[in-house]
Formats: structure tokens, sequence, C-alpha cells
């Protein structure tokens, strides 16, 4: 069944390589008939968050945050790209996240992070992880690390290395089975 499941970058560097980490996966999803829209927070310049979107009288809240909201709700999972900074996640990605919350919830998430060294940015995904819980929006037990991503991917995204696609494949799988399951439950109600 065809899914909505946007990909959420955490970078705003002019420099960045989750981007390309970014159209990898698009493309992963596309291939499986899902529609996963960029969110890019360079290109949506989405203001330093001094009220959430929820916050705002309705149909006062800026257009780049209405036009989220309204992806988001009609989301069934969400996949974040986060680097790793300082060990921990970008700025960017906390500002992105933090817009929003009920439009996350009972949607399940998948983090692929990365880095330019071995780890491929693994501290940065477990503080996302408990942040992702707090916004509704639980991750999937897998992680999809990507290390030295400026040798795994190329520029547009495709995989320099045979491992990242079995492993792309098997971190899609879990996140669709859970996207399904979840998707099915919310058709039925939600607790509150």
């Amino acid at each position: 069944m065809p899914l909505t499941i946007p990909v959420i970058l955490g970078s705003v560097r002019s420099d960045r390589q989750g981007l390309r980490a970014a159209r990898f996966l698009i493309a992963q999803l596309e291939a499986r008939g899902h529609e996963a829209p960029l969110v890019d927070p360079a290109e949506l310049q989405l203001p330093l968050l001094d009220r959430m979107y929820k916050e705002y009288p309705k149909g006062e809240a800026p257009k780049v945050l209405e036009d989220l909201a309204t992806l988001y709700r009609r989301s069934d999972a969400f996949v974040v790209v986060s680097a790793e900074y300082n060990h921990s996640i970008p700025p960017a990605l906390s500002n992105t996240l933090d817009h929003f919350l009920e439009e996350y919830h009972w949607r399940p998430s998948a983090i692929c992070c990365y880095s330019a060294g071995q780890y491929g940015g693994v501290r940065a995904a477990m503080q996302l992880r408990a942040m992702l819980g707090e916004l509704g929006t639980p991750s999937i037990p897998s992680l999809l690390p990507i290390p030295r991503i400026g040798k795994a991917l190329d520029a547009e995204g495709v995989a320099q290395d045979e491992w990242l696609g079995k492993a792309a494949g098997r971190f899609l799988d879990e996140l669709t089975w859970y996207a399904e399951a979840l998707k099915a439950k919310r058709a039925g109600g939600t607790p509150y």
C-alpha cells in the first residue's frame, strides 16, 4: 500500500552532506511506490521557534508552517536524517521538529544518521530517539547509520557501497511494517 513518508533533513549548512542521504532515501522510498517529500529547513527558511504551530490562532500561522502541518497530518511515517554535531543533533533539526506536536502523533519515525567519520552519527541518534518519542512519533528499533558519508554516497545520493542498499532495504521494510500497522490502528481511532 502506498504511504506518505516525509524525509526531514536536519542540516542547513552550505556544504551539508545529509542531502546525499535524503536523496538516497527518497529514491528508495519512491521505488517502493511511496510518496517521500523532502522537508528541507534550508529551503523552507523556517523561523526560529517562537510559537508552535498549534499556538497560532486558526488561520494565522505562517504559510510555511501551515503547509508542513497539512503534509504531516496526511503522513503515515517520518524519516529523519541527522548529522552529529558535538555528539548531538543539529540545531536546525531541533527547530524544524519542535514547531509541531499533534501532527506527529501515532505515526512511527525512522532515524538515518551520518558522519564524516566511522561512527555514522549514532551518538546524535540516541538523543534524537528520545526527542522523537516525546513528540509522539516513536522511532523504529533499527537505525540507518552512514559512516564516511562523502564516500558512501555521491552528491546525487547514489550508493557507492553495496552494503548501504541492503541495509536501507531492511531499514525501510521495518519502517513500512510499523507505518502500515499504525495506519490501520489510527483508522479505528486513537486513545485521544
